[in-house]
């Protein structure tokens, strides 16, 4: 039987060829120390040794890769299980003025997809951020450089990582989370589902509209300080750059929702945060040829939209260990984002 993605997004199309240069990787374990007054972790050199590509490591390996995409070097940490054959990946994107290594530290999403037999890789951004935003900005002029990026570091991780094009996940916090749901808004064809962490759809001159049926978290603060629950229509100005207007949490997930021609969602209250869910109906062009719109998949997994509100959080990472900087909210302790947004890719 046809999967959701065979029913309704079609063939995933990769983008055309980029200019792509991929440096020897240095593999191994990277360990950090210290903090900075932004609460993001300092990192020490990872020490030497290689694998050819496409080959199966006997235990995990953390590799730092370098590769040119529209003229730019770009540097990503990518983390391989110590699994055979064709892998998940999961592109992990971090906030704005963060890095790689501090996404890492505040999810340690290598460790559970690890166990899943997962490659994860954490890239980083330019100027510390993403182009999450659909309008061009001093800093940014060309607001889709970032999602060619991702394009690009997708098709790469596929052929020299054995990663398997069919589930590709992203997942990011904070601005990260944003670009996350841009990916998911822009190219659901590309993608097996995407999940946000204090992350919401651009909105205003930035605006990005979902464009077709993707599976989706959102997880959200009850009590977010940095960017509220509700959104944030008009930001206040920043001299570095400038922050982008966002719909609301909920008008986000609505907003791949209506996508995905959902009904009615469903809100539950769960220990600690409330779960909304919306059922993704399939798209096949004949009733009679479709499985059951509940099952959209085929074998027994469900699509869905699903937006999580944490009761006594803010703008962190729910179940993370690494503390918030000053002015972010506490972080709950009620429910593991990262446990929770792995099982939501692995169910749909």
């Amino acid at each position: 039987m046809r999967s959701f993605h065979d029913l309704s997004l079609g063939p995933r199309r990769w983008p055309a060829a980029l200019a792509l240069a991929l440096t020897l990787p240095l593999a191994g374990c990277a360990t950090e120390s210290g903090s900075r007054e932004s609460g993001r972790p300092d990192s020490a050199p990872s020490a030497s040794s290689t694998s050819p590509a496409g080959a199966t490591p006997s235990a995990a390996t953390e590799v730092r890769g370098q590769l040119r995409a529209d003229g730019h070097t770009r540097r990503y940490l990518l983390h391989r299980p110590a699994a055979d054959g064709p892998r998940p990946l999961v592109i992990a994107f971090h906030g704005r003025g963060a890095d790689a290594a501090e996404m890492r530290e505040k999810s340690r999403l290598e460790k559970a997809a690890g166990a899943r037999g997962m490659l994860v890789a954490y890239p980083e951004g330019l100027d510390n951020g993403w182009g999450a935003g659909g309008q061009a900005t001093e800093r940014r002029p060309d607001p889709d450089l970032d999602v060619r990026f991702t394009e690009a570091l997708i098709k790469h991780l596929v052929r020299t990582e054995r990663a398997d094009p069919e589930r590709v996940y992203v997942a990011g916090f904070s601005n990260g989370g944003s670009m996350a749901l841009r990916m998911a808004a822009e190219r659901p064809g590309l993608l097996a589902g995407a999940a946000s962490v204090s992350g919401q759809l651009p909105a205003g001159a930035a605006a990005v509209e979902p464009t077709g049926p993707v599976p989706v978290m959102v997880v959200y603060g009850a009590d977010d300080p940095v960017r509220p629950l509700a959104g944030w229509p008009s930001p206040p100005p920043d001299p570095e750059e400038p922050i982008l207007p966002s719909l609301s949490a909920r008008d986000s997930a609505e907003a791949f929702a209506a996508a995905g021609g959902a009904g009615e969602p469903v809100t539950e209250e769960e220990k600690g945060y409330d779960r909304t869910v919306w059922r993704l109906k399939e798209a096949a062009p004949d009733a009679s040829d479709a499985p059951d719109a509940s099952d959209p998949s085929g074998d027994g997994r469900e699509a869905t939209v699903q937006l999580l509100v944490v009761e006594d959080a803010g703008h962190t990472w729910p179940g993370s260990s690494i503390p918030p900087p000053k002015g972010f909210g506490p972080t709950s302790k009620a429910l593991n984002a990262t446990d929770t947004i792995l099982d939501f890719f692995a169910t749909g």
